[in-house]
């Protein structure tokens, strides 16, 4: 018996889930990219309050940017998805309404995302404090809008500085969406986790598991480093 056939048992074992793990693997990266979003929206809310924001505004900014990023993001999902859920149908059953049951992707985004935007928001803020105040001062002398003068000054210039602080988050978010197993939402790590419990394979499907996740790293810093040297030849040119 030649080495190939010592192995084949196995392999036929891992191909039979081949479907289950490539599923979960896309519900991760559709949670993380969903929660990327959410992130990049709420960080730029909030730098631009604590930034420009009036003194309530600031206060508001700092609190969400405190409390958010000293949590743990698996309590902020068990408090959510369980209580949150508990509040909501009780606040409709009071109107009226019938039950209402959070949806486990929803949850997902939605914690995922509030998370990343407190620490996209202090990426942000730095990048803007990074800008040369020379540029600044020539969009004010313009007499830009906000919006012009947060799409024609501010993010032209701030991106190539936020974005390796960016794909950084990026790369922890990709990891952290295996938090949201504990609601029963069937994810990479948890398709893996079933296919082990199946076939007793512990050690090879989450091998497996742990490969998936570093193909979906590495691809990623491929594809940020290629956005970073992008704009960094924009900013050159010009």
């Amino acid at each position: 018996m030649g080495p190939g056939a010592l192995f084949e048992p196995l392999i036929s074992t891992v191909s039979s889930w081949k479907g289950v793990l490539l599923q979960g693997a896309l519900l991760t990266v559709q949670i993380a990219a969903g929660s990327f979003l959410v992130g990049l929206l709420l960080g730029m809310t909030s730098a631009v309050a604590k930034l420009w924001g009036g003194p309530a505004t600031r206060a508001v900014a700092s609190a969400y940017t405190t409390v958010f990023r000293a949590i743990p993001e698996l309590l902020l999902i068990i408090l959510l998805y369980y209580a949150g859920s508990s509040g909501l149908s009780a606040f409709l059953a009071a109107l009226g309404f019938g039950l209402v049951e959070i949806n486990g992707f929803a949850t997902a985004v939605a914690v995922l995302g509030i998370v990343q935007g407190a620490y996209a928001g202090e990426i942000f803020r730095g990048a803007i404090l990074a800008i040369p105040t020379g540029q600044l001062e020539a969009g004010r002398a313009f007499a830009f809008t906000p919006w012009l003068f947060l799409r024609r000054i501010i993010l032209p210039a701030m991106l190539p500085v936020a974005l390796p602080g960016l794909a950084n988050l990026w790369v922890v978010l990709i990891k952290e969406t295996s938090l949201i197993s504990v609601i029963g939402f069937s994810e990479l790590l948890s398709s893996a986790k079933s296919a082990a419990a199946s076939t007793r394979m512990y050690f090879t499907f989450y091998c497996v598991a742990g490969l998936m996740y570093l193909v979906m790293t590495l691809a990623s810093n491929l594809l940020f480093q290629s956005v970073e040297r992008r704009f960094r030849r924009t900013q050159q040119a010009i």
